[in-house]
């Protein structure tokens, strides 16, 4: 079946293992990559599919409605797989307006133009929003995350996030938009950008600097590699109910604390050094204002409605991400010196 598909932030860290996964299975669909290349897009993350005959870059802002109008007029699109999104919490706390634009009107850009693009032709379409379980809140030491459970975003993003959400479901409500949305745990894996825990702990291991831990480090987290994250997509997109919630995640809890020492331990190994050396470098600072104590995640709806599961232990994928990292030390330069910003001029000018 011949399909034209939009993946919105497509050079992510996320988005580039969908846009992977996509063009190799998929070799009829046209898989067109909407990406601004702000701070963590990156298209070296694609090189390998970046000559594939059905596969299109488009450089673009999803916050310029008149720019959105005109894609989905020269493309004429059967579905939207909405990535694109401010993600740091960090981030939001130092600049929360940039999380509005990006995450709540780039999101209602993408669906006011969906929606008259598809009007009176929506058979076959499907909106499909990528969300996070921090939308929810946080546990206590015990429960999960369900697809009903209420949300209570605690930050910036995760509220604007939230909102986004909303918006999804209420224009399938007024409008008959199809849709689906995810809501999934913390991923891990190759190409991530280094602000977040895993890259940013090996790289400063590797260069021997000091591992900031917030607070105690007691902060409980669920784990999903990014491929099984990819995957789920891809089952959610093709198989799940139209207007349905699917949790995403990996089984798979951890505190920072002792996340961070398995890391710590692996790291020795990998690069040879005695065992203890990294965990010389944890440095204990000054917690994150709302810091949520404890995500949890219940896939169990997705495993049982449309038979997916995480591929991977955590220990084995935490090896195969310290191994990806240390292999691509170029992929990593490039990225903290900033020279990865400049392979869009060089490949597309």
């Amino acid at each position: 079946m011949h399909k034209t598909i939009l993946i919105t932030g497509g050079a992510g860290f996320i988005g580039s293992h969908v846009i992977r996964l996509f063009v190799n299975n998929y070799p009829y669909y046209k898989i067109v990559n909407l990406d601004e290349l702000t701070y963590a897009g990156n298209l070296e993350n694609l090189r390998d599919v970046e000559n594939a005959s059905n596969y299109v870059f488009e450089k673009g802002d999803i916050v310029d409605r008149k720019y959105i109008e005109d894609l989905f007029a020269r493309y004429n699109f059967d579905g939207v797989i909405h990535l694109a999104a401010e993600s740091h919490v960090d981030r939001s706390i130092t600049n929360p307006m940039e999380f509005i634009m990006t995450n709540v009107v780039g999101t209602v850009n993408l669906l006011n133009t969906a929606k008259t693009s598809w009007r009176g032709n929506e058979q076959g379409k499907l909106f499909y929003h990528v969300s996070t379980d921090e939308v929810y809140g946080s546990l206590g030491d015990t429960g999960l995350f369900l697809e009903t459970t209420p949300y209570d975003p605690q930050s910036p993003y995760s509220s604007s996030k939230a909102s986004s959400d909303h918006f999804v479901r209420a224009y399938g409500n007024t409008y008959g938009m199809p849709f689906v949305i995810s809501n999934c745990s913390n991923n891990y894996g190759p190409n991530q950008f280094p602000e977040k825990l895993l890259p940013l702990f090996i790289n400063n291991i590797r260069h021997g600097k000091t591992l900031p831990v917030y607070g105690d480090g007691k902060f409980t987290r669920d784990w999903l590699y990014v491929v099984d994250h990819a995957r789920a997509i891809d089952k959610i997109y093709h198989e799940g109910r139209n207007r349905e919630t699917y949790n995403i995640g990996g089984f798979n809890e951890w505190t920072n604390i002792d996340l961070i020492k398995v890391l710590c331990k692996q790291m020795d190994v990998a690069l040879g050094n005695p065992i203890g050396t990294a965990d010389g470098l944890i440095t204990y600072v000054k917690d994150r204002p709302g810091h949520d104590k404890r995500y949890a995640i219940d896939a169990n709806k997705l495993k049982n409605e449309l038979g997916w599961k995480p591929s991977l232990q955590f220990e084995e994928g935490l090896a195969k991400t310290i191994a990806w990292y240390l292999d691509n030390q170029q992929w990593m330069d490039n990225v903290t010196s900033g020279d990865y910003q400049k392979y869009y001029e060089q490949q597309y000018s």
